[in-house]
């Protein structure tokens, strides 16, 4: 509803700017905090959609909506946003960030703007190529995730973007949602030891993606948009990898997860791509029992 201190926050060390998923509705204080957040080159990160249109909605409009007779979540309350935010961008120079996207225009609409030499860039996550909202029928509530998942073509046009440049990067939005809380319907799911396993397996498995261009997805470039000494093996930047077994398939199993919830869509699934052991900061910090 109103804008915060820009210059303070990057005095104290903010290196970009988040809705944290509440998006803001008022086009014109967006445009102002475009302009505020260029003078102290900051990104802004978006989260994408008209809370008009989309309300608590549980799963995206169309053909599962009808058969469930719930009120959907429309793609297009998320993709007027993007478009927003792009020609906001264009119009004060500004950097956004549009976060999660799930639609095929959403794809088109940033790559759009890319080519137009906007600075904008945007990221998807693990689900919205991986899985449809199809999902919703065997899975309810822990399928539930804003933004929903969306159609097979929206999956494909993600897959696209992931390959040809268009979109940045992969992220997770982690919501480690109690048990209690999502048979209320709340929205979310977590995703952080998945989501290595989940991408390997999908796209480089399956759709043939370059292991190296995985990698840039999931840390060289989120570090390039925020500006961190972090995703390259490199002096002068963080001593931040991990190891991997990319051969031997394993099974997710959410009740093995250490995350604070185990509100899980992938449990069940066999992945490839284990995660062996994390090291932070040349720390180790994880280390796989077997």
């Amino acid at each position: 509803q109103e804008l915060t201190d820009f210059e303070a926050l990057k005095g104290a060390g903010a290196v970009a700017l988040s809705d944290d998923g509440v998006p803001v509705q008022n086009a014109n204080l967006m445009r102002d905090g475009l302009i505020l957040a260029h003078r102290q080159n900051l990104t802004i990160l978006s989260h994408c959609e008209d809370a008009d249109m989309v309300k608590n909605y549980a799963v995206n409009e169309g053909r599962i909506s009808r058969q469930l007779r719930l009120a959907g979540r429309p793609a297009i309350a998320e993709e007027l946003m993007v478009a927003r935010d792009a020609m906001l961008a264009e119009e004060t120079g500004g950097a956004v960030h549009i976060c999660h996207i799930s639609t095929a225009k959403s794809v088109a609409l940033v790559r759009r703007y890319k080519r137009k030499g906007v600075q904008i860039t945007c990221e998807t996550c693990p689900q919205y190529f991986s899985l449809t909202e199809d999902e919703i029928l065997a899975q309810g509530a822990l399928a539930r995730v804003n933004p929903p998942l969306r159609t097979k073509a929206d999956v494909e046009a993600i897959i696209e973007g992931l390959k040809d440049g268009t979109i940045d990067a992969i992220a997770t939005d982690h919501a480690p949602h109690s048990e209690e809380d999502k048979l209320k319907g709340m929205a979310g799911m977590v995703g952080s030891e998945t989501a290595f396993g989940v991408c390997y397996t999908k796209l480089c498995k399956e759709e043939e993606l370059p292991l190296e261009l995985l990698s840039h997805l999931m840390s060289t470039r989120p570090a390039e948009i925020l500006g961190l000494a972090k995703g390259q093996l490199e002096p002068g930047y963080d001593a931040d990898f991990v190891l991997v077994d990319l051969d031997t398939p394993y099974t997710v199993d959410k009740n093995k997860l250490h995350s604070k919830s185990h509100n899980c869509p992938f449990d069940g699934a066999q992945l490839y791509g284990r995660v062996c052991a994390t090291v932070k900061g040349g720390e180790l910090t994880y280390q796989a029992e077997e």
